[in-house]
Order: structure tokens, then sequence, then C-alpha cells
């Protein structure tokens, strides 16, 4: 018999208020996984004969989202997708940082030495809005269509689902702190939606294989997939490499660079402005930062769209060569997205040291 797994973390869909009216003033992560789907009607039904199996893996607000989550979650995942048994698995987290749990995931899980038993399998983060005592809590209907995604034949990778959109680890983000259709995925768009417990899509999906042209920090070097699952695996979570994101804003300084290059950060993600460009003071810092061995990705404050370059080129000078656009595939990765990307990469190369 094939199985669902349910891994829960906590969040606004675990979270409770006093009034029922209350969404905002609610305390996240107050209820367990048991409860969450005690909550789902006519869940069983939506099985479809399958079983059903949950296990709470964390009880966080998701804006305090850690890398001892993340190892956890990467290990519990791959320890369920390798079982023949398990047709999928579905995460309930809190909406602040899901889209960073879905990337970690989407790269920590292709790297895994068995990842080949689940190219066919998705893991589905789901979320709410609101707590599970308000009125009209979304969390039922979410993690309804969650499970119902998690079936699906054609579902593979790391997807997200709220509001009945279904997207991808690489371009889903955040947009809005309130509204019950929080999320989108900018100009790729959603890959499907989930209406009436049917799943419609419209693209797709690219599942777990890594795109050709992910981007490496130019400091970094390549390593291969396993070196990354061992040093995620076995690396103590104190131990993962600094990584900070840095605007790039009218009146930028370097000091801010230089500061954490001289406190020992390790990685640093420059957001730049609209078109991926930065403030020229940043730029004439580069050298210098790059030359005291911090790596260094590039994205852009405007995440709704793509960065336009030509081959190879950001603006041909030396200052910029040590600087490379985030990317995984087509996809130009958010400051967030790339600072998981750089942060991997540190962490792979670290473990090879």
């Amino acid at each position: 018999m094939a199985k669902i797994v349910v891994l829960a973390t906590g969040g606004t869909i675990a979270g409770s208020a006093d009034d029922a009216a209350d969404g905002v003033s609610y305390r996240a992560a107050q209820l367990g996984v048991d409860a969450l789907m005690q909550s789902v009607p006519g869940l069983v039904d939506l099985l479809q004969g399958d079983m059903l199996q949950a296990a709470q893996v964390a009880q966080i607000d998701s804006k305090d989202m850690d890398f001892a989550v993340w190892q956890q979650l990467a290990a519990q995942c791959a320890q369920h997708l390798a079982q023949p048994d398990v047709r999928g698995i579905v995460i309930t987290h809190g909406t602040d940082t899901l889209e960073e749990t879905a990337f970690f995931l989407q790269l920590a899980l292709h790297s895994a030495p068995n990842a080949a038993c689940w190219q066919h399998k998705p893991v589905v983060l789901t979320c709410a809005m609101r707590p599970a005592t308000a009125r009209l809590s979304d969390g039922p209907q979410n993690l309804a269509d969650a499970v119902t995604l998690a079936r699906q034949p054609q579902a593979c990778g790391v997807l997200a689902v709220c509001a009945g959109r279904i997207h991808a680890a690489d371009t889903v983000q955040k947009i809005h702190p309130y509204r019950l259709d929080a999320f989108g995925s900018g100009d790729a768009g959603a890959l499907g939606y989930v209406e009436e417990g049917q799943v419609r899509w419209l693209r797709p999906c690219a599942g777990w294989q890594a795109p050709e042209s992910s981007t490496n920090s130019p400091t970094i070097a390549a390593t291969p997939c396993s070196a990354l699952w061992q040093a995620i695996a076995h690396t103590a979570p104190a131990q993962w490499p600094w990584v900070e994101v840095l605007h790039s804003h009218a009146g930028a300084t370097p000091r801010a660079l230089l500061t954490l290059a001289d406190a020992g950060v390790r990685g640093m993600v420059l957001a730049g402005t609209g078109n991926a460009t930065l403030h020229h003071a940043l730029l004439e810092a580069l050298p210098t930062i790059t030359a005291r061995g911090v790596a260094m990705l590039l994205s852009t404050r405007s995440t709704a769209s793509q960065v336009v370059r030509q081959a190879n080129a950001y603006n041909q000078t030396p200052a910029t060569e040590p600087i490379a656009l985030a990317r995984y595939g087509q996809t130009v990765l958010s400051p967030a997205k790339a600072r998981v990307q750089l942060l991997l990469q540190l962490l792979a190369q670290t473990a090879q040291l």
C-alpha cells in the first residue's frame, strides 16, 4: 500500500489566537501534526486508499527557521523518499521562510547519493496565512491540496502549494504579508492549480535534476553532489558558513561589506538595483572583498522578473569579474535563494578541505 508522509514544522498553519476573528495577533506553532490532520475534512477520501504517516519535526514560527531544522528535514525526507512505498512527502511550514526551505531541500535532496530512488516523487510544502483558530482558516484547504498534489504521478521535485496555486522551489516567493494568495512565481508563473481536488498542470515540473547553467561563485570550485550531501548530513549547524545579503541602494558605501569581511563572513549576496546593477562604490570595493577570501553572488531587488544580460557580460570591467549572477537554470535567484545557493556551495567546499 502506498504512503504519504506528512512532516510538520509549525508556522501559522499550526497557530492559535484567543479570538476567532483575530488573524494577526496569534501565536504560531501551537497545534501538533495530529491536530492538523484532523482538521482536514474528508482526508480519508483524499488519500484514496493510501496510508498516512505523520511526524513532528519542529514546532517553530518560520521567521525563526534555522540550519538545525533544515538538517533534520533533509535527513527525514531522504529517509522516507528512499522507501518504495512512499509516494510523496508533505511539509507543513510557516510562510515567512517557506521559499528558502523549499529551495534548500531542492538542492540538498538532489545531492543525496540515493537520489535516483525518488526521481519521480515530490516533496510538497504548504502553509496558511490564517491561524488554525481563525473563523475561516485556510490551513485545512491548503493541506488537503498538498496531499492531493503529493499523490500526483506528474509531480516531482520540491513544490509549494498555497491558495490552490502550485509553485516550483526555485521561483516561489512570498509576495504579500496578509492576503490568502500570498505567494507568486514572478514571470515564471504557477506550475498549475489544485481545483476541486484535481490538479490542472500548466507546464511540467522540472523535477530533481539540477540545471546545467546553475551558478557557482567564481571564487568557489565546483564540488560533487556527494560532497554537498555529506556536508549537510554531518556538519554541525553551528559550523555552517556565515553568508549575508546586502542591498545596493542610493548613497551606498562599502563600509558594511568591509565590516563583514573583517568580522569573518564567508559569503555575501549583493542584491542589485533593477537589472542587477550595483552602486559604483560597491563595485570599486569588490576586488578588496574577494581578495579577503569572501565568496560573492549577485542578485536583484527586482525579483518578479528575469535579469537580462548579454552573454558573459556584466559591465566587462575587471572590478566586476569576481561576482556572478545567481542562477538556477534560467531562473535568476532572489537574494534569499541566492544566499541558500552560496551557503551550500561554501558548505560543500568546507567539507572537502
